[in-house]
């Protein structure tokens, strides 16, 4: 890779593909971006956006053709593609995200991870056997999650649902505040991290503060796939914003 980059290009290029509705996964991955590292969008749609965001819906929305989105991610020569819906895959099935992310391989010659294969990664890296899980889904949908995280050899310990159904803009509208009180509230004693799953819930920003009143890691969709993106690119932890969180130095260690 080119080694004279400036701060915001040269050294690597990472696709994202955003679902129509999400406002947040970008300002994520721009805030978590290394230095010299450009990220670059395409959105996507294939669900009802005026309708709540359940599990078939979902799945609507990962079955929906992909092939013009990521050839534009392609076409601008990204090193790495991220697929940024946790739950479109979730609710499909790791059988099918594997299939998934093998397809639109085999169509860009650019690897490419998933929100949800992010996660397992995470928690394999920081080799978590028992978490607890939250999200903005409807409680149908965290079944599927739940399922899909249990399917690799993690035990769910503890599960917050909402109390009530919410519309995509409402998910995207839950305050790091909030998810911060999502997070206390769905941990206990017997879990080693706590998951935080949806790519358009503002909890990138709300790592650090739960970190440090728990104690234990997070591990968050958009965080995943960063970490997820810097492994395969071979860039160091170190010169992201992401560097702040266990995740983080858990890595860190490893390497050194």
């Amino acid at each position: 890779m080119n080694t004279n980059y400036t701060d915001s290009r040269g050294r690597a290029r990472i696709g994202v593909v955003v679902p129509v509705t999400n406002t947040n996964l970008e300002p994520d991955m721009t805030m978590m971006r290394p230095k010299g590292v450009s990220i670059h969008f395409a959105r996507s749609g294939g669900y009802d956006v005026d309708a709540i965001p359940d599990e078939k819906q979902m799945q609507n929305y990962s079955d929906a053709p992909y092939e013009e989105v990521v050839d534009s991610l392609k076409n601008c020569r990204s090193d790495i593609i991220l697929y940024g819906c946790t739950s479109a895959t979730l609710a499909q099935g790791p059988a099918f995200d594997e299939k998934f992310r093998t397809l639109i391989q085999a169509r860009t010659s650019i690897p490419t991870v998933t929100a949800a294969s992010s996660l397992i990664e995470a928690l394999a890296d920081l080799d978590i056997k028992a978490f607890a899980f939250t999200s903005p889904y409807v409680a149908s949908l965290n079944d599927y999650a739940v399922s899909f995280i249990e399917s690799y050899g993690m035990t769910c310990v503890g599960r917050l649902d909402t109390p009530t159904a919410l519309s995509n803009s409402a998910m995207a509208e839950i305050t790091p505040e909030q998810v911060l009180e999502m997070a206390v509230a769905v941990n206990n004693d017997d879990a080693e991290a706590i998951v935080l799953s949806c790519t358009d819930m503002r909890s990138t920003e709300a790592i650090k503060a739960i970190e440090q009143k728990l104690g234990k890691p997070v591990i968050t969709s958009n965080q995943a796939m960063m970490h997820a993106a810097l492994k395969r690119l071979s860039i160091s932890h170190r010169d992201s914003a992401i560097a702040e969180h266990l995740l983080s130095r858990h890595w860190i260690d490893q390497q050194e």
